[in-house]
């Protein structure tokens, strides 16, 4: 598994790029990695792209993720996340639920327009507000 940790060109959100294998306690190292890069530069907002990744974890390991680890020391919990994946790759679906439901404001997409449009809507929505679906790019014939 590996990542690199950027600001996105205009400076409004932090992104993460993730290939190979993600699990609990790798993702664990990146999230508090762009976290206190997020502090530093006051950035709340974070585009994790796991397009090259998929979740090997048990449900067990996504649900300590999401319950235990995501409310953690390092963890910005003012943080907007949204998660974008491969279209065919349903692997992140259960923790992404999971960290909405924990009260993260935390969505997962299958387009990165979509997901950039998620971070930079000037919205107040409160954490764990976010609908917890997979957002989908309509189909080519709608």
């Amino acid at each position: 598994m590996g990542y690199t940790i950027a600001t996105a060109d205009n400076g409004q959100y932090i992104v993460i790029k993730v290939d190979g294998e993600v699990t609990r306690r790798n993702a664990l190292e990146w999230v508090l990695e762009a976290h206190a890069l997020g502090r530093k530069l006051r950035i709340h907002n974070y585009l994790v792209d796991v397009t090259q990744a998929r979740n090997v974890d048990r449900v067990i390991e996504n649900y300590d993720f999401a319950y235990v680890d995501q409310q953690g020391e390092g963890i910005d919990r003012s943080a907007r996340t949204a998660c974008l994946a491969a279209p065919e790759d349903d692997s992140h679906d259960f923790v992404a639920t999971a960290i909405a439901n924990a009260g993260g404001d935390f969505r997962l997409f299958k387009d990165r327009q979509m997901a950039v449009g998620f971070l930079m809507a000037d919205d107040d929505a409160a954490p764990g507000s976010a609908v917890r679906e997979v957002v989908r790019p309509p189909a080519a014939d709608e």
